[in-house]
Order: C-alpha cells, then sequence, then structure tokens
C-alpha cells in the first residue's frame, strides 16, 4: 500500500425520490464539503441514511470509495461525476480493494476507524442514474468500496487526511471479500477463512454462516428496490 489520501469528504441528509411507482427515502446524494466534520461511532454531523435497516450504524459508519474508479463509471455512464458520486463518505486515493483488508485500521484526521466490509451496491444505484445494469457491474467489478467502523470518534476533513495504523495479519482483501460473497459460493473453505476475523461485521458473518447451513439470501430486493 503507498501513497494514501483524501480526495474529498462528502455529506448529505436523506431525500424522498420517486421510485417505481413509491417513494424512496435515501442518502445516496452526497456533497463534497471543505469543513471539519465530528465523526461519532454512527456517522459524520450532517449525514445521514435514508435506510437504517441497511445502511449506517455503528459497523458501516462511514463509507469510503476509491478515486480510481471514477473514471471507468465515467466512461460506462457517459458523463462527469463529481466526488461523493457513488454515495460515499470518503473518497480516497490509494485505497483500492485489492489491498484493503478486513481489520485494517486507519487514522482519519483525529478519529481511528477500521475496516469492517465490503459495500454491498444496492438499486439506490439506479434511482440515482436511471442505469439498472449499474448495481450488478459493481458487484461484477469488484470496485464496490468499503465500510469503516469508528474506534475512536473525533474530528475530520479532507486536509486532516488518513494513514494507516495497523495491517490486519489475516490478509483477508475486500476484493477476495466480495469474490466469496457473490461469485465463488461453493467455496466454502474460503466462506471459513473470513468468518474467522473477528473484525468482519456481523451483518456478512450471518450472511456467511447461513450459506455453510446451506441458505441464500433473496437479493432481490437489494438489487432491484421490488420484493
Amino acid at each position: 500500500m503507498g501513497e494514501i489520501k483524501i480526495r474529498s469528504l462528502n455529506v448529505g441528509m436523506p431525500r424522498v425520490i420517486p421510485f417505481q411507482r413509491k417513494d424512496v427515502n435515501t442518502g445516496i446524494f452526497k456533497d463534497p464539503t471543505e469543513a471539519s466534520i465530528f465523526l461519532s461511532y454512527n456517522n459524520l454531523d450532517g449525514d445521514g441514511q435514508g435506510d437504517l435497516v441497511h445502511h449506517g450504524g455503528k459497523e458501516k459508519a462511514v463509507c469510503v470509495y476509491p478515486y480510481e474508479h471514477y473514471a471507468f463509471w465515467e466512461e460506462a455512464l457517459r458523463r462527469q461525476l463529481s466526488c461523493g458520486a457513488l454515495g460515499e463518505n470518503v473518497t480516497t486515493q490509494g485505497l483500492l480493494e485489492t489491498e484493503v483488508c478486513i481489520g485494517d485500521k486507519f487514522r482519519l484526521g483525529e478519529a481511528i476507524v477500521e475496516v469492517s466490509q465490503p459495500r454491498q451496491p444496492c438499486y439506490k444505484l439506479t434511482l440515482r442514474y436511471g442505469v439498472p445494469e449499474m448495481v450488478l457491474k459493481v458487484q461484477q467489478t469488484g470496485y464496490t468500496g468499503f465500510y469503516f467502523r469508528v474506534l475512536q470518534e473525533g474530528h475530520v476533513s479532507r486536509d486532516a487526511g488518513i494513514s494507516l495504523l495497523e495491517r490486519h495479519q489475516a490478509g483477508i482483501t475486500i476484493a477476495y471479500a466480495n469474490r466469496m460473497m457473490h461469485q465463488d459460493k461453493d467455496d466454502l473453505e474460503g466462506v471459513r477463512r473470513i468468518i474467522a476475523v473477528a473484525e468482519l461485521s456481523d451483518n456478512w458473518r450471518r450472511t456467511f454462516m447461513k450459506r455453510l447451513a446451506g441458505s441464500e439470501p433473496d437479493t432481490r430486493e437489494r438489487l432491484t428496490g421490488q420484493t
């Protein structure tokens, strides 16, 4: 892992958007800010999530997305994108899914944070961009980003930066976890490797435990918004 930095810090409160003949409350819309913002155990001040069942909370307090993927999405969507376009709180440079591991610890401004799980894309991306295949493309490419849980609260800002404190010895990358979750579903030994990492989020642990027991979650609502 080389030099890492914050390209942008992004926040936004939920708004109600019409989608598939219903109103959806979503926090997918984030705007860059130069302010110093307090990061609590649950979220950044001035930021919120519309669906608190599947987004936010202590294990998904901060959504992170690599700036390196922006060129890919600009070409795929045929439009320019500003930071925060994928709904992330922190747009980073130098933190790719192929390198970042579950349990890695970072100093984010005054705060200390820890990688808890990959981001799982949902239909809110379709709501924002009107491209239904985008959600699956995020999964297939592995360009998902990831989440931080907060170990120590504090103020954060773009200028305050981010630095690596500790690499997790298990070496379970976000890319590997994504592959086990979405593609190599028959690799139960790989699943056991992941759930052995104590820092893995409870949500992903439950899903993998169900797989070991022979069941898989219904992903239709997450991917399409349809129940």
